[in-house]
């Protein structure tokens, strides 16, 4: 087993040795098992997929959805939880729906099963369709369990040291009897845990929608004037607690369906009522855009909060995506289009507290039925916070008035969470912190975007032998830059004497030797574009050992990007045109229909993935190489995807086929994407640069 465990993993993905692969997974019930043991939900789709018509998923699709790690694996743009400071005040206070379903309950454990919480949902996702990241699966907070009250402050000090004001607590209200309280209630007397706190009736009575049995009620609600009564005497104790969020002195209460209400308005006066009898004064008295559409004082309520993305015209591209699972029932959204949406009420609406969804996908919840959303991405959810917290800030008169509602804290079986996770760490949080600095330096118009300053060179040394020769010419440039160096362990050593040899400075990071140059340069890139950089010079130590040229290819490529009158002309262009996004050495812009080869399935899926869907390869070309300049925001597309690093195969020689050379591919299309155009090096003012389709350097495939 453990010799087949290794085979497997060192399974080659060039086209020429597909059939091997389809082979194996089809015949090998050995192959069969190992699979198994890594993702045992998954046996089934396999079958599916090795019995399907042509036009459905293939074996090698079932495959890739099987060989997912099923622990999850970091993704480009995995952020390190850092020190970075908040704006103090933060200029909107910051609200996350908060879950609290997270240890076992008696009513749990009747309904769905002994010891039953959210993470038996969370651990059992699987992707049905092409980018679908799941399983999603938590990261430095772990499999909490809300029983121990030092996970809420553990929670607590998370959300504040990056800028989240305070939690919104579901509440679970049935006629007197309560739900997933005890959380609640032991934060109520944790004197030590100051967090901001309001609570969100979840009024609707609870079923087996789970199931997708939404017609078998588990329990009921009881609405009526008696239970309005009965209901604001008992959470009197959570808006009298020192901790409830107040807008202008009166503590928040908020509905999520106030629909299901017989009256509303009736029950609101009778509320408002009755806390002033209790002595708690007046309240501000909200609820959720997740069904409803109200305007709030036609139902006596003060404001209304957008809840995305429910009730949000969500563009639907469920024919547009790749099935992994020919069994999928659910939809497929563009994340893209929630963030696009204008504000939910109109200003003379009344009060409208503005809301955002990091990410949105409940396969967990309803398997094979959910809703997904594709293409959120953290820095997506910064850029779509940003507008939100400005637009409450022209919305509201003073701080105090100030709450922008996320959904959600950690809502991880609807793939909505600003916690820790596996695949990208920090991202959500650190995007959240981020945001919050933008507005505090810019509150009312965007900046625009300044001109490069610097150059940032990322260099990928795999030769440290090649290193005097690449760097010696930065030597005489006049302009400012940054040198970055990644390279392996092996190399480790050898680079950091040549760059001491040298005398110059540079930030030297080691990484796998996956994904050639190009994994380790996203990664930096990734980075560089949240630390403000804006224009990135990509080179490597090319070899090309497969061919008799790779010198003179290599020389070619650098003497066109790094001599000083290049490079000085090149920056001017960026400086002076907003609007250029990424310059090729000349006459390595290739066609890339002529380049096609054992990349055009991988180049299709990341189009696909990076949100561009299908492209015409007659018409697309790529930089040759994988050298050239690029502003960073132009790489968003691609950096945006998150791929996973697991995605990019082990290093065995390929020449051709590998997630590298797909990308390689697909650079010149993600520039386009982002509104920028390329050129090459010698027609900086061109729009369309000369595309080559007989290379030097590379045979032609002949497509």
């Amino acid at each position: 087993m453990r010799k087949f465990r290794k085979l497997y993993q060192a399974l080659p993905f060039a086209a020429q040795r597909v059939r091997i692969k389809r082979w194996l997974a089809a015949r090998s019930a050995l192959l069969r098992r190992l699979v198994l043991a890594a993702q045992q939900d998954a046996a089934r789709e396999l079958e599916q997929a090795a019995h399907a018509p042509s036009d459905a998923p293939t074996v090698d699709d079932a495959m890739r959805v099987l060989s997912r790690p099923h622990a999850g694996g970091c993704g480009i743009g995995y952020v390190a939880q850092s020190l970075a400071s908040l704006p103090a005040p933060t200029p909107v206070r910051l609200v996350a729906f908060y879950l609290p379903q997270f240890h076992p309950t008696a009513e749990n454990d009747a309904w769905w099963g002994a010891g039953f919480t959210e993470w038996t949902l969370v651990a059992r996702a699987l992707p049905k369709v092409e980018g679908q990241a799941q399983p999603q699966l938590p990261g430095a907070l772990g499999f909490y369990d809300l029983r121990q009250p030092d996970v809420l402050r553990a929670q607590a000090r998370l959300a504040r040291t990056h800028g989240v004001h305070g939690f919104c607590f579901y509440f679970y209200w049935f006629g007197g009897r309560r739900l997933l309280e005890q959380p609640l209630l032991d934060f109520l007397v944790d004197v030590g845990n100051d967090m901001p706190f309001c609570l969100c009736w979840a009024n609707e009575p609870w079923s087996r929608r789970w199931d997708g049995r939404d017609d078998d009620v588990l329990i009921a609600q009881q609405h009526g004037a008696e239970d309005d009564g009965a209901f604001i005497d008992y959470v009197a104790r959570y808006l009298r607690d020192a901790r409830a969020i107040k807008v202008d002195g009166k503590p928040v209460l908020v509905v999520y369906r106030p629909s299901l209400l017989p009256d509303p308005k009736a029950t609101a006066a009778r509320w408002r009522t009755r806390c002033r009898e209790l002595g708690i004064g007046e309240i501000h008295l909200a609820f959720t855009l997740a069904f409803d559409s109200f305007v709030p004082r036609d139902i006596g309520f003060d404001a209304a909060i957008e809840f995305p993305p429910n009730n949000v015209a969500a563009r639907d591209i469920t024919a547009q995506v790749k099935r992994l699972d020919p069994n999928f029932a659910g939809r497929v959204h563009d994340w893209r289009s929630l963030a696009a949406a204008p504000p939910m009420l109109p200003d003379d609406a009344g009060t409208l507290h503005r809301g955002v969804c990091p990410a949105w996908d409940n396969e967990a919840r309803r398997t094979g039925r959910g809703r997904v959303f594709l293409h959120a991405a953290p820095r997506r959810y910064r850029d779509w916070l940003v507008a939100a917290m400005r637009d409450t800030l022209r919305r509201c008169a003073n701080r105090e008035s100030t709450l922008l509602f996320i959904n959600a804290w950690n809502e991880w079986s609807e793939g909505a969470y600003l916690e820790p996770d596996a695949r990208l760490g920090y991202a959500w949080l650190e995007a959240t912190r981020a945001a919050l600095q933008v507005v505090a330096a810019s509150p009312n118009v965007a900046p625009s975007l300044r001109p490069s300053q610097r150059v940032c060179v990322v260099l990928h040394a795999f030769y440290p032998e090649l290193l005097d020769e690449i760097l010696l010419p930065l030597r005489t440039w006049g302009m400012p830059y940054r040198l970055l160096l990644s390279t392996v362990a092996a190399s480790e050593k050898a680079v950091r004497q040549r760059i001491a040899a040298l005398g110059m400075t540079a930030e030297i990071q080691v990484f796998e030797n996956r994904g050639r140059d190009v994994l380790p340069f996203l990664q930096l890139a990734s980075r560089l574009l949240d630390e403000g950089e804006s224009l990135v010079l990509k080179l490597h130590t090319k070899r090309s050992l497969h061919r008799g040229d790779g010198e003179t290819w290599r020389r070619d490529l650098l003497d066109k990007l790094v001599a000083l009158d290049e490079s000085e002309c090149i920056l001017q262009a960026f400086q002076a045109q907003s609007a250029l996004g990424m310059v090729v050495p000349d006459g390595h812009w290739l066609s890339l229909r002529a380049y096609w080869g054992a990349n055009a399935g991988n180049v299709q899926s990341l189009c696909r993935r990076m949100g561009i869907g299908e492209i015409d390869p007659d018409t697309a070309a790529f930089p040759a190489g994988s050298m050239f300049y690029a502003r960073l925001e132009a790489l968003r597309p691609l950096l945006d995807t998150s791929l996973e690093l697991f995605e990019f195969e082990p290093e065995t020689g390929q020449q051709d086929g590998t997630m590298a050379h797909a990308i390689e591919r697909v650079l010149g299309l993600c520039v386009q994407t982002a509104g920028m155009r390329v050129t090459t090096s010698t027609a900086l003012d061109e729009a369309t640069p000369v595309v080559v389709r007989d290379y030097p350097f590379a045979a032609r495939d002949g497509g």
